[in-house]
């Protein structure tokens, strides 16, 4: 029996267990990334391990996410993560030079390579044929200690891709139409491995676009194999020598198959508040629109920008839209700029955006009230954009351009344009704004502004566990929802105690003082509990409230994740009817914690009603380990006594 291209790649890093669907593995991690958002937690806990040197084969801190100077307390991060990186051997990517997995891809990823981020949509790497996932901060400092990564051996699945897409149809429709056919859960515990003819017609920019926005389906990476399209990437970008072809053997055996007829695509777009929410643009023609944002991890490629410059060259915007584009690189805006196209877009009304994340996640940009704003993005969360009547829809950078002219919903395919951009043959090389670490890091200091404060550390397991239950969730609530990270909040990320007065906000605006008065308690929360970002502030905030378990139906990967690498225990209900049996107030209790964990079944006692419930509690038996002891760097650090 063959190997899938996952498979391989998994076999080749494996440290331990089994590639079995359900079980426990660990593999060895090549490559780590950070950004600003979610890195400076991350070097926190790495410094607290004791390392002095990462030992991976490169790890680069990226400055992307905030860059927004409205006060010091950005600035002062990003010293503290350009001083950290420079002692403990760490490549520091300086604000401007990208958005991380754009540049990841372009300058660093490696076919063949495993690669673990502090953001959920390092899966862009699966492009180039890398195994790349997104974790928590904690995971990716023990990586960068030169532990394994941790993780259950996902199922694989198989799409295939039939045909080619017809003009002005995007790989953007691609994800689009797996999210219609699977929704926001229908990847959780799978890896998705691109094959089929189709894939050939698909240039590296347009498989990272499907790959970036399988985080969106929960799944825990996407791949497509290294074949002479990734050879033309990578030679392009002077890195001919990275190059490795990879695929799954012939024989390969899926445990699921997925089968997409490109030629039978029509452009999509997700309509509010749900990346799952899609509708075909014909039945969204004509709906008036107000902003247009291109750009984002997701479609700000060279080859993006371009096929918008094209649709836009000789046209205006329309009188009542706000078009904003951010290109994803220097590389990106360098090259549009000399070849021309900067000007093309810059005449026919665009506002041009710094290389960053910005309006992605709510920096900057928000729209007007109840506003229609078309995002090329991959998340249309409500809130998210910083108007809470907003409706977002993220569609293709095409229906962007085209729909920015008309002023309403367009369908990109009746653009009077000759479709088609060729991939360059060579990309314009610059990395001077990639500050390489020293080579010996004893004499760095490392800045601290007075924003940076010490993280929460969570206590060992009590026996006994008691508390209220603090507030009830509904289904689908995100890492936006439990620790809102906007343009006001966002330079705080290292400060949990102010960042605590606006934990669950969105969702019960009195939910931060009911903790500190109770002195926290138990969240309930309904399906898909924690979906979205990688934001390990979602569970550190929490724990630092003293929140000691959520109990919910069910959890999305990462923040499952989380929660558990900070010793908060995820429970989910044996009998999902049980959520509606409790309110908000209840007494819970949990006696003889300890053994319970053992077992995996955790009875929760509702003191208030005299009842109980039977929850699971799935993890392995490390992560067992993990609650006992009070999380994962207390863990590590009884390991190494």
């Amino acid at each position: 029996m063959g190997l899938t291209l996952a498979q391989k790649i998994i076999k080749n890093h494996l440290v331990s267990g089994e590639m079995v669907p359900g079980q426990e593995i660990s593999i060895k991690i090549d490559q780590t990334l950070t950004q600003d958002s979610t890195g400076t937690m991350a070097y926190l806990q790495f410094e607290a391990m004791g390392v002095d040197r990462v030992k991976t084969k490169r790890s680069v801190a990226y400055i992307d996410h905030n860059t927004l100077q409205t006060g010091p307390e950005n600035a002062d991060d990003h010293l503290y993560i350009q001083s950290v990186a420079k002692k403990h051997g760490i490549y520091f990517s300086k604000p401007g030079n990208g958005i991380c997995h754009q540049v990841q891809l372009e300058r660093f990823g490696i076919p063949g390579y495993t690669l673990l981020g502090s953001d959920s949509h390092t899966p862009t790497g699966g492009g180039i044929g890398m195994i790349a996932i997104g974790a928590g901060g904690l995971d990716v400092a023990v990586a960068m200690g030169g532990g394994a990564y941790y993780i259950t051996m996902p199922k694989i699945v198989k799409v295939e891709l039939k045909g080619k897409l017809n003009d002005w149809v995007a790989s953007k429709d691609i994800i689009l139409e797996l999210l219609r056919r699977l929704t926001v859960k229908g990847g959780v515990g799978r890896i998705f491995e691109y094959c089929g003819e189709g894939v050939s017609t698909l240039t590296v920019p347009e498989r990272s676009t499907i790959t970036n926005m399988g985080a969106e389906l929960g799944a825990t990476t996407s791949i497509f194999p290294s074949d002479d399209k990734t050879l033309e990437f990578l030679k392009a970008q002077g890195r001919e020598e990275d190059f490795v072809r990879l695929e799954a053997d012939a024989d390969a055996v899926y445990d699921e198959v997925v089968e997409i007829d490109l030629s039978a695509l029509e452009p999509l777009a997700a309509c509010p508040h749900s990346p799952d929410n899609i509708k075909n643009v014909t039945e969204l023609k004509g709906t008036k629109v107000n902003q247009i944002l291109i750009g984002s991890c997701t479609n700000s490629s060279y080859l993006d920008l371009m096929k918008v410059a094209k649709i836009l060259e000789g046209k205006t915007v329309a009188e009542h839209v706000s078009l904003a584009i951010a290109p994803g690189s220097k590389q990106v805006l360098t090259m549009l700029s000399q070849n021309g196209a900067l000007t093309k877009l810059v005449a026919a009304g665009a506002r041009i955006l710094e290389s960053a994340c910005g309006p992605c996640i709510g920096m900057g940009q928000s729209p007007a009230t109840d506003a229609v704003s078309l995002r090329t993005f991959n998340r249309n969360f409500e809130g998210r954009s910083g108007t809470v009547s907003a409706g977002i829809y993220i569609v293709s950078p095409e229906l962007a351009a085209a729909s920015a002219i008309t002023g309403y919903i367009e369908d990109p395919r009746s653009v009077d344009v000759e479709a088609g951009v060729e991939m360059p043959k060579e990309f314009v090389i610059n990395d001077n704004l990639v500050v390489a670490p020293a080579e010996e890091g004893n004499d760095v200091e490392v800045v601290r502004g007075p924003n940076i404060k010490e993280f929460p550390k969570a206590k060992p397991l009590a026996d006994k566990v008691e508390g209220k239950v603090l507030t009830i969730v509904g289904d689908n609530i995100t890492t936006d929802h439990i620790m809102p990270s906007n343009a006001k909040l966002l330079p705080f990320r290292s400060n949990i105690p102010f960042l605590s007065d606006h934990c669950l906000v969105p969702c019960d605006k009195d939910f931060p003082k009911k903790a500190k008065e109770n002195g926290g308690g138990f969240i309930v929360g309904g399906s898909n509990y924690g979906q979205g970002s990688s934001r390990e502030h979602a569970a550190l905030v929490p724990l630092y409230l003293g929140v000691k378990g959520v109990l919910a139906k069910s959890f999305a990967r990462i923040h499952m994740a989380n929660l558990i690498n900070n010793g908060i225990m995820p429970l989910v209900f044996e009998n999902e009817a049980d959520y509606d049996r409790i309110s908000e107030g209840d007494v819970l209790e949990v006696n003889g914690a300890l053994a319970q964990v053992e077992t995996g079944k955790i009875v929760v006692e509702n003191k208030t009603k005299g009842e109980s419930y039977t929850m699971i509690l799935s993890v392995t038996d490390r992560q067992k380990d993990m609650i006992k002891f009070g999380g994962l760097l207390n863990l590590t650090k009884n390991a190494s006594k």
